[in-house]
């Protein structure tokens, strides 16, 4: 069973330095590029993903991007409020929470219901690492190498190929 995964989405984009380039020129861009990532993180996954921003409308505005709820928060509550608020519906209803956020009034109300919290670095470590599958590939190269002593810096794709073609005659180079 999947689990629900809560952002504190402007301090994910506070703490991130490729979010922070990208905010400084245009915060909607900045928040599209982290539901973009986080699409591409959880995609193949069964977790719920809940992203919250501070919002200041009259209500709270919920809209859903490829599988990613999008909360903003209303006008007068934060956005630490409204994750304090999933994270106890999350646990009332059996299903585990993870949160993200360096903020420590919601990571303490998170880790008060039973939810993990994490921080925003972890976030943004693991959207920007490679996906599992290539990690454990490139690891297993990196300890076939080692384990061989084969030069890393070898690269077959700049050899030569010096194999004959089988349709090719061969010169005899005998001397008369």
């Amino acid at each position: 069973m999947g689990r629900d995964i809560l952002v504190d989405g402007y301090n994910i984009i506070k703490r991130g330095a490729s979010f922070q380039a990208i905010a400084a020129r245009n915060l909607a861009s900045a928040r599209t590029q982290l539901v973009n990532q986080l699409v591409n993180r959880y995609r193949h996954t069964p977790h719920q993903v809940i992203v919250v921003f501070d919002g200041d409308g009259t209500s709270e505005q919920v809209s859903h991007d490829r599988r990613i709820r999008i909360i903003y928060s209303r006008h007068g509550k934060t956005a630490d409020s409204v994750i304090a608020r999933l994270a106890r519906e999350a646990q009332d209803a059996g299903r585990e929470v993870e949160m993200f956020s360096d903020d420590t009034d919601v990571r303490q109300a998170v880790a008060q219901q039973g939810g993990n919290a994490y921080s925003a670095g972890q976030l943004t470590d693991s959207l920007n690492a490679d996906p599992r599958d290539v990690a454990r590939r490139h690891r297993h190269r990196q300890a076939m190498q080692r384990k061989y002593g084969l030069d890393p810096t070898y690269d077959p794709d700049n050899e030569l190929d010096h194999t004959p073609s089988p349709h090719s005659k061969k010169k005899s180079r005998r001397r008369k």
